[in-house]
């Protein structure tokens, strides 16, 4: 691991403090972080500010967890974050994806018109950094204005996780069962 978390004797109030967007008072420490936000206990700053934006992505977004996790699954398989993949499976079933949902996810094939409408927003995010009308237009008829929104910045969002992820080091193999 290119960044690994920081030593549990080297976490101060201010590293537990700016995991408390995310974390109970309890989980603060590098084995409660778990292996994807310890890391980021070199950077307190950087990881309050950031946390506070991935809260409301996971949990406070107005997409349907469905939708965010279609959309979590193709950009990381997109960027390769293997991590985030294999984390995001789990999430992705909670959310009533199915086993060939989530293998559909990877090749870019769905087995409906909305979930193929989802799995091309990230790709033509990725590829050009915006949706084109035809796309916003779209998903305008399945999504209302705030949701459209969401995506774009859930898509967005994971993205920058999966380059933080990826350049860290951070893999699959690192991935803790009970987080």
């Amino acid at each position: 691991m290119r960044l690994p978390p920081l030593p549990a004797d080297q976490w101060d109030d201010r590293t537990r403090e700016a995991f408390r967007a995310l974390l109970p008072r309890a989980r603060r420490n590098p084995d409660g972080a778990g292996p994807a936000m310890a890391p980021m206990a070199r950077h307190p700053d950087l990881t309050e500010a950031y946390l506070g934006f991935s809260v409301y992505l996971l949990f406070r977004s107005t997409l349907p967890p469905r939708v965010r996790e279609l959309a979590v699954l193709r950009t990381a398989h997109r960027r390769h974050c293997a991590y985030e993949w294999v984390h995001h499976t789990k999430f992705g079933q909670e959310a009533g994806l199915t086993e060939a949902d989530i293998e559909g996810v990877a090749t870019g094939q769905a087995a409906t018109e909305f979930d193929r409408l989802i799995l091309a927003a990230v790709d033509e995010l990725d590829e050009t950094s915006e949706l084109s009308d035809q796309t916003w237009n779209a998903l305008s008829e399945w999504l209302d204005e705030r949701q459209c929104m969401d995506l774009v910045f859930t898509i967005g969002g994971y993205t920058m996780l999966a380059m933080a992820l990826n350049t860290f080091g951070v893999t699959p193999d690192d991935l803790d069962p009970n987080h």
